[in-house]
């Protein structure tokens, strides 16, 4: 059995502070299709309770993260109006089954970046 899993966190790095409340799908991408394996929502810390994908449930493929970040940039940032971002995707692809994958967000009202973490 595979013993990789997969983890993320998001900084709000406009204010300096771990991205609370923030729900994030996870997908596997087959020929195309994505199939929702999880759906969780971040703590105070930014973090999820526990991995998105845990150990034994994420084999090698192909995954995308989505992070529906609409409504905390309207909590955090009402001044502009409508958000830029309502969602942000992160395709990735996961290509040895025995690794943790931590996929980080870095956030702000007009921008984000994300990169393959420890």
């Amino acid at each position: 059995m595979p013993k990789g899993y997969l983890t993320t966190h998001v900084l709000n790095t406009a204010m300096g502070i771990p991205g609370a409340g923030i729900r994030i799908s996870a997908y596997q991408i087959f020929d195309g299709e994505r199939l929702l394996r999880a759906e969780m929502t971040t703590n105070d810390d930014g973090r999820t309770d526990s991995p998105i994908l845990p150990e034994g449930n994420f084999p090698e493929g192909s995954y995308e993260l989505e992070f529906h970040v609409g409504d905390y940039i309207r909590q955090h940032f009402p001044e502009q109006g409508e958000p830029f971002f309502e969602t942000i995707p992160v395709p990735f692809n996961s290509q040895d089954g025995d690794a943790h994958y931590h996929i980080p967000l870095l956030l702000s009202p007009f921008g984000y970046s994300t990169y393959r973490g420890s």
